[in-house]
């Protein structure tokens, strides 16, 4: 049996779930939000993960207006960003970036600038050069212009990068803008990413003397 793998020439990173842990943040901000409103936290939780916070508002309330969306995300946003206890890196992420830092690679997050800070920060993560965020896009996941803007910034076709991620939002974006998808983590299988891995421990990165960049999963993340 052969060990899956991508070669690509870019790597489009999301950031939660992904490089940074902070299911406990999220996990707290809306389970706060969904009882205030009368809603299923779990369910709420369930929609969350992967898009922006108005986005989710519109899905579990979408008779209301967006502007009140707009407005409780704002609230929300500034309660996420200066809640940071509890975030942790992915296993495997700080060497995973370390590895990347001479090789084509871009986050690409829903969070805003502030949050996407905060939580690299707290995580104890360099954060990426280039970077795509929610202030950056006109639609958020599982629309995919921000890994296709992310494949742009890079300079190479959207084939030729591949999208690290953990959420069926994402994986979904990432798919839709045609490019293997390496799924992160216990949410990834379900949707059907090109590769899985629990975590970051378990994928090999290589360097190839053309330029691209292999990557494989380890024999324990099969």
């Amino acid at each position: 049996m052969t060990t899956p793998s991508i070669t690509v020439r870019g790597l489009l990173l999301d950031m939660d779930g992904t490089l940074v842990n902070s299911d406990a943040v999220v996990a707290r901000i809306w389970r706060g939000w969904a009882t205030e409103k009368g809603l299923d936290p779990d369910e709420v939780l369930r929609v969350a993960h992967g898009r922006q916070g108005h986005l989710t508002m519109a899905t579990v309330l979408p008779d209301r207006p967006m502007e009140v969306n707009y407005a409780e995300n704002r609230a929300l946003l500034a309660k996420e960003t200066a809640d940071t206890d509890g975030i942790v890196p992915v296993p495997g992420a700080p060497a995973f970036l370390a590895a990347l830092r001479d090789l084509p690679h871009a986050l690409v997050t829903s969070a805003s600038p502030g949050l996407a800070t905060a939580r690299m920060a707290a995580a104890g993560l360099r954060m990426p050069q280039l970077r795509v965020t929610s202030e950056d896009v006109g639609a958020s996941k599982p629309d995919p212009e921000g890994f296709l803007k992310g494949a742009a910034e890079l300079g190479f076709p959207a084939s030729e990068c591949a999208v690290f991620e953990d959420s069926a939002a994402g994986i979904a974006a990432g798919l839709a803008a045609g490019m293997p998808v390496i799924g992160v983590g216990p949410r990834a299988p379900e949707h059907r990413p090109t590769l899985h891995v629990p975590d970051l421990e378990h994928l090999r990165l290589e360097p190839l003397a053309d330029g691209r960049i292999r990557l494989t999963a380890t024999a324990a993340a099969a």
